[in-house]
């Protein structure tokens, strides 16, 4: 797989958004069939000035949801949390 194929999109919280100020840990989508080597290898690649430090990875399972009568789930993703050398930093637009 490609690095962007890898890192599907940053992830937008109010806990990421506090975990890169204190810690400077990035969360991730990324591929399900990713794993940790994966996840650091595409970072490394995206962002070249950028040291991973530390990987974590968690699967994220579908939830059931109801509109009206019809019935659905949510999709199961796969998530990332990047912790990266201190003076490091990754522009992801926020």
């Amino acid at each position: 797989m490609k690095a962007h194929e890898i890192i599907r999109r940053p992830l937008h919280t109010e806990k990421s958004v506090l975990d890169i100020q204190d810690t400077n840990t990035y969360h991730f989508e990324v591929d399900r069939r990713a794993n940790k080597s994966h996840v650091r290898g595409a970072v490394e690649q995206l962002y070249p000035d950028v040291k991973v430090v530390s990987v974590r990875t968690m699967r994220t399972p579908g939830k059931m949801r109801r509109r009206g009568w019809q019935r659905g789930r949510t999709p199961e993703i796969k998530k990332a949390l990047v912790t990266i050398r201190d003076g490091d930093s990754i522009d992801i637009g926020y």
